[in-house]
């Protein structure tokens, strides 16, 4: 009798039900392995199977085995990811709001082929991105590929760049017009992915909201602004800003009540230099990109802060405060 083609492939498909159909808990036996490489019109006997298990564990595949009457046989123990790390995974693509829900689900599916099926099913109890607040614009994974290829070959970028309006509808700044600039970095903050770039006509940098980007193109012009990039570290940038909404750069010092240390911490990391004022509060010295949304963080904390330096910000602020309480006179 001709041996079937897949026999060729024996190994492969004992490496496959290993992965798919173990874990330190649940063996897979001779006799189940036997049965099962026949769905793939293998054929195999015993003593075959205890070579091919010695070969597999002599080119390093962590397989033990164990005689018990209850989840005995063999069981690939060592994996590239434990079951935490692929939790973590999927706790991430759940979270992250520019990836799309579609897309979402077709992450968590492969990233559950990485474990075995026991193991998957805890990852699809944790799968709850249907409520999850999700970008709807697809060509995404696509923009940022783009980027990349930009900024490896150091080549400008064409783009057109939208917002929502009521209506719940695509809209473009500028007209339409096509946005050109030089990107230098993509950076992930608060959810989302930005795109920090060089504005040739502005001279300054920028960013822009990946997932609000659209009809990106690799222009032929090489990029601009690499030496003020060099002088921009991106974690900086980052905790400068609120939100990545861009404002005029200040260095302003605010008080704080000491319990918003964890808070202040958390927010401009652990080199911010902190000093104590009184027994009871503390200050610090940051630079700020001022904007609404930097007031509005300031606002959600409080009572327990207040700015102190510049004046010109301090009153700044107590305007914005002002504008607040006139909306609710009536």
């Amino acid at each position: 009798m001709a041996k079937s083609p897949n026999q060729k492939l024996k190994l492969l498909y004992i490496v496959k039900l290993l992965q798919e159909k173990t874990n330190e808990e649940h063996g897979i036996t001779t006799g189940q392995l036997i049965e099962e490489l026949e769905k793939y019109e293998i054929k195999a006997e015993r003593k075959s199977i205890y070579t091919d298990m010695e070969a597999l564990q002599n080119f390093g595949y962590d397989i033990v085995s164990s005689k018990a009457r209850e989840n005995g046989g063999y069981r690939l123990v060592s994996r590239t990811f434990e079951l935490a790390e692929l939790k973590l995974l999927v706790d991430a693509v759940q979270a992250s709001k520019f990836i799309t829900l579609k897309k979402s689900r077709e992450l968590i599916g492969k990233i559950g082929s990485l474990t075995n099926q026991m193991d998957a099913r805890q990852l699809k109890r944790q799968v709850y991105v249907s409520d999850r607040i999700k970008t709807e614009n697809e060509s995404i994974y696509y923009n940022v590929d783009y980027i990349h290829r930009a900024i490896q070959e150091n080549r400008k970028i064409s783009f057109r760049y939208f917002e929502w309006n009521i209506d719940k509808k695509m809209q473009f700044k500028k007209a339409g017009e096509r946005y050109v600039v030089s990107p230098h970095q993509l950076i992930w903050n608060d959810e989302y992915y930005y795109m920090v770039a060089y504005d040739e006509k502005a001279e300054m940098m920028k960013h822009y909201r990946v997932d609000k980007m659209n009809d990106i193109s690799l222009t032929k012009e090489p990029r601009c602004g690499v030496e003020l990039f060099k002088s921009i570290k991106p974690a900086r940038y980052s905790s400068k800003t609120f939100s990545m909404f861009g404002g005029r750069e200040e260095a302003v010092t605010m008080e704080f009540e000491n319990h918003f240390a964890g808070v202040v911490i958390d927010r401009f990391g652990k080199d911010v230099e902190i000093r104590q004022r009184d027994k009871e509060h503390f200050s610090i010295r940051v630079n700020i990109a001022v904007s609404g949304q930097f007031y509005g963080w300031l606002t959600g904390l409080g009572k327990g802060v207040r700015i102190l330096l510049p004046v010109d910000v301090k009153m700044e602020y107590e305007e914005y405060l002002k504008g607040i309480l006139e909306g609710y006179k009536d």
